[in-house]
């Protein structure tokens, strides 16, 4: 079933990107920005060390973002969905994508330009063989590493089961977030090293695009470590994917510690009330018992309703 979710994806991807393809001509509002960062090379890269310029943070090319889709509708599961289901289409997309992004800067990205796998901040990423030995690798050698490797994985029925008899292992949620942090590290590797031949091609809606809903899923569910992501965090600010969703929590935070406030002085108050209420309810009750001995509805069932509804009212209001 998550292949479904996996062509709805791709759907969406390809129906609201905009048209891409090689620019013979930079387009007026970049011109600028392009300039800046077009001697930017390898050896300039060096030099500069931890001072080389984020373009991929000018206000040109975030403003040109993909419109009109409501990533965070995307990232929710629909109910009765099983959660590795929706684990699983959402990585068979995200692999897709990326891919296909780097597929088209690849030319780019060589051994001579790029020796290392490195990501914003200065950072190199290193990779693991198959008995944990860490090998520094020239960034090309290393994705291809890693889009083998999910390729392989996705394409095991035994860990992505596309038959209805077959389940989901026990680890499949550690295979997912391994499979995420190497891509997540590949779309590092293009905003630091390889923005400006994405903006010639006319691709950083698309790119930011894919880079808004793969933040936006793994702060749904989790699942790549503060210390993989914080080298773009200063991206995900810049795009504001996570604005709305950190102030709804904040504001349900206040607004719940004001009603845990409220209640509790409400309660201090109404104590004295409340004892003297339920005294005259008792009395209220024999009252009722007495004169009216057949009645289905007595007193203090009335009374005990009335209490319930203006309850509900204010726990309502409350919330």
């Amino acid at each position: 079933m998550y292949q479904c979710f996996v062509h709805v994806f791709n759907w969406l991807f390809l129906h609201f990107a905009p048209m891409t393809g090689c620019l013979n001509k930079v387009p007026s509002y970049l011109g600028n920005f392009m300039n800046r960062g077009k001697k930017a090379r390898r050896k300039d890269r060096e030099s500069l060390g931890s001072e080389d310029p984020k373009l991929y943070l000018e206000q040109a090319v975030l403003d040109r973002r993909v419109p009109d889709i409501d990533l965070k509708v995307l990232v929710e599961a629909p109910p009765g969905i099983c959660h590795n289901e929706w684990l699983a289409s959402h990585t068979i997309a995200f692999f897709d994508h990326i891919n296909l992004i780097y597929g088209t800067i690849s030319e780019f990205c060589t051994a001579l330009d790029c020796p290392e796998m490195t990501g914003p901040g200065v950072r190199t990423y290193l990779w693991f063989d198959e008995k944990g030995k860490k090998t520094k690798v020239a960034a090309p050698q290393y994705i291809d590493y890693v889009m083998t490797f999910t390729q392989k994985t996705i394409s095991d029925e035994s860990i992505f089961p596309t038959k209805y008899a077959n389940d989901f292992p026990s680890s499949f949620e550690s295979i997912v977030r391994k499979i995420l942090r190497l891509l997540f590290h590949v779309l590092a590797h293009i905003y630091h090293s390889h923005f400006r031949e994405v903006v010639l091609l006319n691709m950083h809606p698309d790119l930011n695009c894919i880079f808004a809903h793969f933040i936006l899923f793994n702060a749904r569910y989790q699942l790549i470590e503060v210390r993989e992501t914080e080298t773009l965090q200063d991206l995900v600010v810049a795009l504001k994917i996570l604005d709305n969703c950190e102030s709804d929590q904040t504001e349900s935070m206040e607004i719940g510690s004001t009603v845990s406030t409220s209640n509790v002085t409400q309660a201090s108050i109404d104590e004295p009330h409340r004892q003297s209420q339920t005294m005259l309810e008792v009395s209220a009750t024999a009252t009722s018992n007495i004169m009216f001995p057949d009645s289905s509805l007595s007193l203090s069932a009335f009374s005990s309703s009335n209490n319930q509804d203006v309850l509900s009212t204010q726990i309502g209001v409350g919330h």
